[in-house]
């Protein structure tokens, strides 16, 4: 019942996250489900809620300092045609996922430089070039985030399970996994963002010369601003970040906890002489999504103390078949259920922390690999977008781009096509090799 009340205040979000997720555990100790308050907010114990405010706290001081814009500016560069223009802001966006975990600040990062760069063309509002742009910024640019463990929200929920319910992974072993098929996913969504909008030869040739002009006569647009020097604190923000994406690699060899590079990093940036990190930034960091995963944590420990999961996966058992159905169908319909949950979150997260208890606990029933079912729920709701309030970068997109309700879930509906492509694929033949 706690669960239930605390899905249907998320959804609704008639109070904030951070009340109704308070409510969401208080209640797990005053209804008598656990024996204690302690108990009931275990979840807030977990080093994923920690390792998570680090990691926020790392994205904010690199967007306090301007070192998103300048590393997109070095890794821009103003190219000939506005299909080559598109290649290089998706690989840049990518290249970007390495130190700025949040695809909402990649996205907002990007959107006045593709505003320049169509400027440059002369394209009108609402053209081909925008629409492709725009859908890469919102639809395209959260997948980079599933790479690295340190990605964002979605990766670091998912590892969380994998590490209390499957097996330990590391953040190399992460990477060895997740980074190929990631990145293929990315260049195929790339593709289709391109083909969808159909960009023409005709067009293109008409603006290649007055962009060309403009980028002469302005100093060569982006590239021009790629000039510019790193300041003090952009080269602190770096070399800590640097110095934490290291940690990581070795901590993954020699036992190192995630999250002490993560909490090293943001206490180096915190110190009084450097100061890029201060208490301001701490209030401005996502509180609501920290609370929502602790208090949802809290509840799954209690759900799977009282066998609550169990009973569900039992009710499920009896209204699918899933005795009659191949092991591949079984997994289709995992996806589905996981697919379903997450269209009515606005955070892929909070989705995955639904969802992927109850998928594992089939998984493991029927005797499927749990942790490739993990990995492949991951790359099939990270890279569903229906609606423009399931993913934060697709409603910035919407706000400042030419995108329709339609163009969302049009476009979504592939990019869920290519991610279940990609993850059987990968199923099938990558991720058997490496494990």
């Amino acid at each position: 019942m706690v669960f239930l009340v605390a899905l249907v205040l998320w959804l609704t979000r008639p109070v904030p996250y951070i009340v109704s997720s308070i409510l969401s555990v208080t209640l797990l100790y005053a209804l008598g489900v656990v024996e204690s308050f302690a108990v009931a907010t275990t979840g807030y114990a977990s080093s994923l809620i920690f390792f998570l405010l680090a990691l926020l706290l790392l994205g904010n001081a690199i967007a306090d300092v301007d070192l998103d814009r300048q590393v997109a500016q070095q890794l821009l560069r103003a190219e000939t045609t506005p299909q080559r223009t598109l290649q290089s802001i998706a690989g840049s966006i990518l290249g970007l996922a390495l130190v700025m975990p949040s695809a909402m600040a990649r996205a907002v990062t990007f959107i006045p430089i593709v505003e320049q760069i169509a400027s440059e063309f002369n394209y009108a509002d609402g053209s081909d070039f925008e629409q492709a742009a725009f859908l890469i910024l919102g639809h395209v640019n959260p997948i980079a985030s599933m790479a690295l463990m340190t990605g964002g929200g979605m990766a670091l929920v998912t590892s969380e399970i994998i590490n209390s319910t499957v097996r330990s992974i590391s953040w190399v072993d992460w990477a060895l996994l997740m980074v190929p098929p990631t990145v293929l996913l990315y260049v195929l969504a790339t593709v289709a963002a391109i083909i969808f909008t159909t960009i023409g030869e005709a067009r293109q040739q008409n603006h290649e010369a007055a962009k060309t002009t403009d980028s002469q006569s302005e100093g060569g647009g982006i590239a021009a601003e790629t000039t510019q020097s790193l300041s003090r604190e952009q080269w602190i923000v770096a070399a800590v970040t640097g110095g934490a994406v290291v940690s990581w690699i070795i901590g993954s060899f020699i036992g190192i906890p995630t999250v002490l590079p993560a909490v090293v990093a943001v206490t180096v940036l915190a110190l009084p002489r450097i100061e890029v990190i201060t208490a301001t930034d701490a209030a401005d960091v996502s509180w609501g999504i920290i609370f929502l995963i602790g208090a949802m944590l809290s509840i799954l420990d209690a759900m799977q103390t009282t066998g609550a999961i169990q009973y569900i996966v039992d009710l499920l058992t009896v209204l699918v078949p899933f005795g009659v159905l191949a092991q591949w169908q079984i997994i289709g319909v995992l996806l589905a259920i996981a697919v379903g949950v997450r269209v009515l979150f606005s955070t892929g997260s909070a989705a995955i922390v639904v969802a992927l208890p109850i998928v594992l606990e089939f998984g493991g029933e029927f005797g499927i690999n749990q942790l490739y079912l993990a990995l492949a729920v991951l790359l099939v709701v990270g890279s569903t977008t229906l609606l423009p309030f399931n993913t934060t970068a697709v409603l910035v997109s919407m706000d400042h781009g030419p995108l329709s309700h339609r163009n969302v879930a049009t476009f979504g509906t592939v990019m869920m096509v290519l991610s279940v492509i990609v993850a059987a694929g990968t199923w099938l033949i990558y991720w058997p090799l490496v494990t």
